[in-house]
């Protein structure tokens, strides 16, 4: 078989020299234009084009599970020892530990145990331990000086659909803290809009529809609960889970079962319904567990059954001055309607004039059920929030105020408030400490307030860059649930002091506040 060889001589001393490079012109290939092609040219105006030259890549962010830790201690009587001897018989140990002084590393082991125990005791000798050192220190030393707070967001709940509806509010699901329902307003459709809502999943519901989440993952809804007309609230029953109620901006009031997804079972009929925007409704004590109260800005409140929407079984009107006889024109529109059950006749609603209409359910004429009236707010009533330690006491959020209010207190319904130079927009307390609150504004910044730390400036705050609509502790106050108006949930995780609440602190928050007792 043949190859073919080229072989290339050099002489030694020129390997490894230096390679010198120098400029010079020379003509590699020399084309000439062609006059055919010149026929052809055409004078074009300027163009930009952009040419992707680089991969396209894309950028993502995953929440892992967090992984709890715990630091405990043992007790050990006499240990050490393996497992096959018996620290009860005298004979086997005396065996084993023959068996380990034979050893040639005992010795050294020995001498390093010595040594640091040696050291640990010269320093208990060198300072005693039970004498106090700071006793002659003044008593406000050191009380400015604390940790700051921090808190981390550990998932972000993102609406199915896009462009992302307005988040109107947000409940945790009663007798299950893993479980959030978000509630969606289609503002688009109202406005009548011509968007295209588009959605990667089209098993989730109509652009009306709302979901239940699991807080640890955002990526697909449990259940979802639909309608033909946007929703403008809803609420779970506490002791009845299987039945939801909800507003829609029509006036109208639906029922849903919770066990399922889909559309609601029944609705009032508009001959029935508000005037106006349902703004709120709220189950109300009753032995059957059939019972709420829906709220409009037509001035109206109207109790129902949900074994009849075809009418209210009453209604009322929010009048300061209330008669016999009400009359519609001269109602303020509610915003917000509050009941707590271990309360079960006395509820509460705020209105758009910034007035707090005290309820009486056994009332039975509007002068009986309407007991008072007292202005708080400058501006509509956003918010009212019961203190879950102290349930005589309200958190009333409206125009720049967040105002700590007792519906026994006649002469002075407002005791204190915390102001801000922006809107607020939402408040809730705390289930997890007697004192601290939060509030969000129209900016998108959360402020936590604890009453027993500063009542000039928040402990700690939070901006999200998004107009916030609706703030909920969790029940036991690990988490926070943050609603904004693009669309978006945040569900943080609370720092350690915001947590939990002590038998102290409920005594100073009492003794700080004459209306708690």
């Amino acid at each position: 078989m043949f190859q073919n060889q080229v072989v290339i001589s050099r002489e030694r001393r020129r390997f490894g020299r230096q390679c010198i490079f120098e400029d010079r012109n020379e003509l590699m290939v020399s084309v000439h234009p062609s006059s055919r092609l010149r026929l052809k040219y055409i004078m074009g105006n300027p163009q930009n084009r952009s040419i992707q030259l680089s991969e396209v890549m894309a950028f993502s962010e995953v929440e892992t599970e967090n992984a709890t830790f715990e630091e405990r201690g043992m007790f050990h009587y006499e240990g050490g020892w393996p497992r096959e001897v018996n620290i009860n018989d005298e004979e086997q140990t005396m065996r084993h530990r023959k068996k380990v002084e034979r050893d040639d590393a005992w010795g050294e082991e020995v001498k390093e145990l010595i040594r640091t125990t040696m050291g640990t005791a010269r320093q208990n000798n060198a300072v005693n331990i039970y004498n106090h050192f700071f006793d002659d220190l003044p008593y406000d030393m050191g009380r400015t000086i604390c940790m700051p707070f921090k808190s981390r967001t550990i998932n972000i709940f993102h609406d199915m659909w896009r462009p992302q509806r307005f988040m109107s509010t947000i409940n945790w699901m009663p007798n299950n803290n893993k479980q959030l329902m978000t509630q969606y307003s289609n503002l688009y459709k109202l406005r009548r809009e011509r968007r295209k809502m588009i959605t990667d999943d089209s098993t989730n519901g109509s652009t009306n529809a709302f979901y239940v989440w699991d807080v640890e993952n955002p990526i697909k809804p449990l259940y979802f609960y639909d309608s033909n007309e946007v929703i403008k609230c809803a609420k779970i029953c506490p002791k009845e889970e299987s039945n939801m109620i909800g507003g829609t901006y029509t006036g109208k009031v639906c029922i849903w079962e919770t066990f399922e997804s889909g559309y609601p079972t029944s609705r009032c009929p508009m001959e029935a319904a508000h005037r106006e925007l349902c703004s709120s409704v709220v189950w109300v004590h009753s032995k059957t567990n059939t019972e709420f109260y829906s709220a409009s800005l037509d001035g109206s409140i109207k109790f129902w059954d949900t074994r009849d929407l075809k009418m209210p079984s009453n209604e009322i009107f929010l009048e300061q001055q209330p008669n016999f006889r009400q009359d519609r024109q001269d109602a303020h529109g509610c915003t917000v309607l509050e009941f707590e059950y271990t309360i079960p006749v006395r509820f509460i609603a705020g209105s758009d004039m910034g007035c707090v209409f005290v309820g009486n359910r056994k009332g039975l004429n509007p002068v009986e059920m309407l007991m008072g009236c007292y202005p708080i707010c400058a501006g509509p009533i956003r918010t009212i929030n019961r203190n879950p330690f102290f349930v005589k006491n309200f958190l009333i959020v409206g125009d720049w105020r967040a105002r700590i209010w007792c519906e026994e207190v006649k002469n002075r319904p407002s005791t204190m408030y915390v102001k801000k130079r922006t809107q607020m927009s939402c408040g809730a307390w705390s289930t997890g400490r007697a004192s601290l609150f939060a509030t969000g504004d129209v900016e998108g910044v959360v402020d936590f307030w604890d009453l027993l730390l500063n009542h000039n400036k928040p402990i700690y705050s939070i901006n999200f860059h998004s107009p916030i609509t609706s703030i909920v502790f969790q029940p036991g106050g690990h988490h926070l649930a943050i609603s904004m108006a693009n669309g978006d949930t945040h569900i943080m995780n609370m720092d350690e002091a915001m947590k939990k609440t002590t038998s102290k602190e409920k005594a100073l928050y009492g003794a700080g506040y004459p209306i708690n007792s």
